[in-house]
């Protein structure tokens, strides 16, 4: 007998017996280069699929490096307009990552990666402490510098002294000479709720909710300190479940950028210490021998405790060559930010689509995630460049608008807007040195921009545009009939989702058109 014949997926048999090629190209077809050339996001189309699910139910987790997971595959660009402290504490509480720029001092960056690791912990391993014999003002200080006042007493003013008492906000709120000793104001240890070493976090967790206290001292044997517990901490997980954490200490997730200059092993060093979790390698075109080094120097100096985003690339050779020297994570995109000009002044680069779809395919054959930055607009984009295979993408311009990002508002025409540069613009260059690194151009006497200055507008609060960006992005897989990015990624590598190339008339079909005037308000 013999064997039935086996159709390529998708392919429909009529009753009569004809079979029908399935609809569209699979990605492969899609970037075959002897047929489409460099392909960008508005250049082609995801077919739809069958939807028998809700897409609440549907899993955007990912593996942003080799060791570290995030529940939104969204990442924030390291550039002075768009992530500092408050931008990354945003990305990580809804689920994504912010990469806090280096176009500024080794002390400046460090502050905000201190900041980002001190916003939420589970146990804080290092509170801040004091003795009896500081004062009101010292507390005050305190609060000027961290947001918080209630800081633990001990015997020598540092962990691991013996447990004395603790001063909050109410303790000081009515007393009028600063100068008073914190053991005249202080709660006592006599009246304090604690729990002993070895207490676990869920059981710590308990306590702090029984006893209703802004915090829990943990305490040894002798009543020493050495740990403390935040009822902020708890009540910022209840409202933040996405939130992406280091794991096993329920700490924010921050990553970084530096350059791959000499002077930049010291900066890592100071940024390792303030609680670095995942450095990104900063440079134009990350296919260098200073990037490699850097890479080698990374993990003979820090082995495992740090990974690295190595970058950026457009090619599978690139990619391979930062891979073998040992990257975590790629970045994708030379050229297709908004702000960029690097295609046009250098004439190098490469479509961001293509780009994603063939470095995404090496990649994965080294179980490397890569992201891909730049080029995203809308929602639609995040969806396309995860089908063809980017782990997470990294935003720039989107996110530049919001009250997060670092700036101030300005109007014009009527219009809220906020100042948006790229790194490779002068006025970025004239600000620091991180520009000049990131272009291979510090030591030039004659600058060549590869960026611009422009505006953007007011997008309102992270905390409102990362929801949006989640749900479309859920409605994406939702009508293509996956429910997860993996099921996405698989289904693309198996042909079963299909894409279809769309000429310029079929990208202005699917705008707006044929109205006299309308309102685009993507979310509410």
């Amino acid at each position: 007998m013999a064997a039935p014949t086996k159709h390529a997926p998708g392919s429909i048999v009529l009753p009569s017996g004809k079979v029908l090629k399935p609809d569209g190209l699979s990605a492969e077809q899609l970037f075959d280069s002897q047929f489409s050339g460099g392909l960008t996001y508005n250049d082609f189309l995801i077919l739809p699929g069958f939807i028998d699910f809700a897409a609440d139910i549907v899993d955007l987790s990912v593996r942003v490096t080799r060791n570290h997971e995030i529940k939104l595959p969204l990442l924030s660009s390291p550039m002075d307009t768009v992530t500092e402290a408050n931008m990354a504490i945003a990305m990580a509480l809804c689920g994504g990552l912010g990469v806090i720029h280096y176009n500024c001092t080794v002390e400046d960056q460090v502050a905000m990666v201190r900041k980002v690791k001190k916003f939420e912990n589970g146990f804080i391993s290092d509170p801040v402490t004091l003795g009896p014999h500081h004062t009101v003002a010292d507390v005050l200080d305190i609060k000027e510098k961290h947001g918080f006042s209630g800081v633990p007493i001990t015997e020598s003013g540092t962990l691991g002294g013996k447990l004395l008492g603790m001063v909050t906000s109410r303790d000081i709120q009515f007393v009028k000479d600063p100068t008073t000793k914190l053991a005249h104001v202080m709660t006592p240890r006599a009246q304090l709720i604690t729990a002993a070493q070895g207490v676990s976090l869920d059981e710590a967790n308990r306590i702090l909710k029984s006893c209703k206290k802004g915090k829990l001292p943990i305490v040894d044997k002798e009543g020493c300190l050495v740990a403390l517990m935040s009822l902020a901490d708890l009540l910022k997980n209840k409202e933040y479940p996405l939130a992406s954490k280091t794991k096993g200490t329920k700490q924010l997730l921050v990553a970084a950028a530096v350059g791959t200059r000499p002077d930049d092993r010291e900066r890592l060093a100071a940024l390792v210490a303030a609680g670095l979790d995942i450095v990104v390698l900063d440079s134009s075109q990350g296919n260098s021998s200073f990037q490699i080094d850097m890479i080698k120097h990374i993990r003979q100096t820090y082995g495992n405790k740090i990974d690295v985003i190595a970058g950026n690339v457009v090619t599978q050779q690139q990619a391979k060559n930062l891979i073998e020297a040992g990257a975590d994570a790629l970045r994708i995109g030379m050229g297709s930010g908004s702000i960029c000009i690097t295609q046009e002044v250098m004439a190098v680069g490469r479509p961001q689509g293509t780009a994603v779809y063939q470095v995404a395919r090496l990649a994965r054959e080294y179980g490397i995630p890569v992201i891909a930055d730049g080029g995203i607009q809308f929602v639609g984009h995040i969806t396309k460049a995860i089908a063809l295979g980017a782990s997470a993408v990294m935003m720039g311009s989107l996110l530049a608008g919001t009250s997060e990002s670092p700036g101030e508002y300005f109007y014009h025409d009527g219009k809220r807007l906020k100042r948006y540069r790229g790194m490779g613009s002068l006025d970025a260059m004239d600000k620091g040195d991180a520009a000049g690194k990131r272009y291979f151009s510090e030591g030039d006497k004659v600058k060549v921009a590869q960026g611009v200055t422009g505006a953007v507008l007011d997008k309102g609060s992270m905390f409102k545009f990362m929801p949006y960006l989640m749900v479309g992005l859920q409605h994406g897989l939702q009508d293509i009939g996956v429910r997860s990015i993996k099921l996405l990624q698989d289904a693309v590598d198996a042909g079963e989702v299909r894409f279809e190339k769309r000429s310029a008339s079929a990208q202005l079909e699917g705008g707006v058109h044929s109205l006299y005037s309308y309102e685009k308000r993507l979310f509410s």
